[in-house]
């Protein structure tokens, strides 16, 4: 099992000597992967409910804004050589597909192929509305979108029609390193989640989870994976612990169920405080290779 890192990275204390420290210490202390996080805006006030807490409500201030996910991973590809990079999660259904896709292939290209495009449909119907997207439907519109990038990252002319998006053939380069596109993982733990893993997913990014839950989780995923004819082995799976607490003991628990990757959770308020926990976290590394 191969270890990563979930790094929510929010204003102001992450700023460029932060995340360049973040990039580079954790490309030297060996961990698999690096994902960061994305929402465009955040309220004071709002109806939606956050699916990972208790009280319905994300664990962060409006004030403390997420840094955009592509262009810290394109910052952090040039601060690191062999690290996995990773959106986790690119809220897919509220973006352009065209840009996303450019975006996406951009990192891939920049960085020689260590991308990783966790994607999810999103939950807060606040943030759709402020960029004017409908939250209806978003399931399917990330269907089509995915669809949309694929023929921009594959095909010498690309083209694509359907209710949701009317791309005219065109071409875009430069085209991904990773053949035949970077590998997309999905977030979420809905069955309509794990279906669309199974249907055009090359990973699960299974989030909040004990090691009894993703036991669950990853039971049901290989079900409907089976319904439509792949393997477990067919997908990648990530677990991140999130806000469930995690030891040595547990850790080792999730790589008894066999997941390829845990990504743990990585919040640093300075320089100092990154590198101790950074270094604390390291330990899991060599311990879940024994």
């Amino acid at each position: 099992m191969r270890i990563g890192l979930f790094a929510p990275l929010g204003s102001p204390s992450a700023n460029g000597e932060f995340v360049t420290t973040l990039g580079t210490a954790a490309d030297e202390r060996g961990f698999h992967s690096l994902w960061v996080a994305e929402h465009v805006v955040l309220f004071d006030d709002y109806g939606s409910q956050y699916p990972y807490a208790a009280d319905g409500k994300i664990p962060a201030s409006p004030e403390s804004g997420l840094l955009e996910p592509f262009t810290t991973l394109a910052f952090l590809a040039a601060c690191t050589s062999r690290i996995r990079l990773g959106t986790g999660i690119c809220l897919l259904p509220q973006r352009n597909p065209v840009y996303t896709a450019k975006e996406a292939a951009n990192i891939d290209f920049l960085s020689g192929g260590r991308l990783d495009l966790g994607l999810g449909v999103g939950w807060l119907a606040e943030e759709f509305r402020v960029l004017d997207v409908p939250f209806e439907r978003r399931g399917a519109r990330t269907r089509a979108y995915v669809e949309v990038m694929r023929t921009l990252w594959q095909d010498e002319v690309s083209a694509y029609k359907d209710e949701f998006y009317d791309l005219p053939p065109c071409r875009m380069y430069p085209k991904p390193i990773q053949t035949p596109h970077p590998p997309i993982h999905f977030g979420g733990e809905t069955d309509a989640a794990m279906r669309r893993v199974a249907e055009l997913g090359q990973g699960w990014y299974g989030f909040n989870h004990t090691p009894d839950e993703a036991a669950e989780g990853i039971e049901r995923l290989e079900k409907i994976l089976a319904d439509r004819g792949r393997a477990r082995s067919d997908v990648q799976v990530s677990i991140c612990p999130y806000l469930k607490p995690f030891d040595a003991d547990s850790i080792k628990r999730y790589r008894d169920l066999g997941i390829d990757q845990l990504i743990l959770m990585t919040i640093a308020l300075d320089r100092d405080g990154l590198l101790t926990t950074l270094d604390g976290l390291a330990t899991h590394i060599e311990a879940v290779a024994d």
